[in-house]
């Protein structure tokens, strides 16, 4: 019994001190995407992209929505990638490497999304089209004008540092609606 209260006890510690840290870097991110990714998203380069992209896209359907993402996903798997290397060559996507490149390490992942939920531009490759069915487009833009989502601070092997992921909607600055969204991966110790 005494061995179950002590296990019992280093668990709830544990998840304690997780979700304080977890605390921390939740406004951590937060006042960053506030004081300094709003202001680079806020490009021309990155608002006329999107712009551009919900017309063409205004009639798109589910159906349609889907076709493209199983066909972005065949892409990942083959030698010839169209749809893909259109979007990593897109003006979007090369400003996002510009930021990418200019924070530092900071950012481990970007890509902005359409207000359907499909890439505009991303500065490395994803393994699908669509984010539209995803939390990460669902409590951004699906929240609105002000919609934040901060994911949980996760360990990545790959790199050894931990990170979260940071969505938040993409407003039209000159009417302020909600015009499509971006998930920033962020290295949370390079805050």
């Amino acid at each position: 019994m005494k061995i179950f209260k002590t296990t019992l006890m280093a668990s709830a510690l544990m998840l304690s001190a997780t979700s304080a840290f977890a605390a921390d870097y939740d406004g951590a991110i937060k006042g960053h995407i506030d004081s300094v990714a709003k202001a680079w998203v806020a490009n021309p380069v990155v608002i006329n992209a999107i712009k551009a992209q919900n017309a063409k896209h205004a009639g798109l359907n589910e159906e349609a929505i889907i076709a493209l993402d199983k066909k972005w996903r065949a892409e990942t798997k083959a030698s010839s990638r169209p749809m893909i290397d259109g979007v990593l060559a897109n003006d979007v996507s090369q400003y996002l490497d510009g930021v990418v490149a200019e924070h530092e390490g900071l950012y481990t992942e970007v890509f902005v999304m359409d207000n359907k939920g499909l890439n505009v531009g991303q500065n490395d490759l994803t393994s699908d089209y669509w984010q539209g069915d995803e939390g990460k487009f669902k409590k951004s833009f699906g929240a609105g004008e002000n919609g934040v989502f901060v994911d949980e601070v996760e360990f990545d092997d790959s790199s050894q540092s931990f990170q979260s992921q940071a969505s938040f909607t993409i407003v039209d600055p000159a009417d302020g609606s909600a015009i499509g969204a971006i998930t920033i991966g962020i290295n949370v110790d390079g805050l």
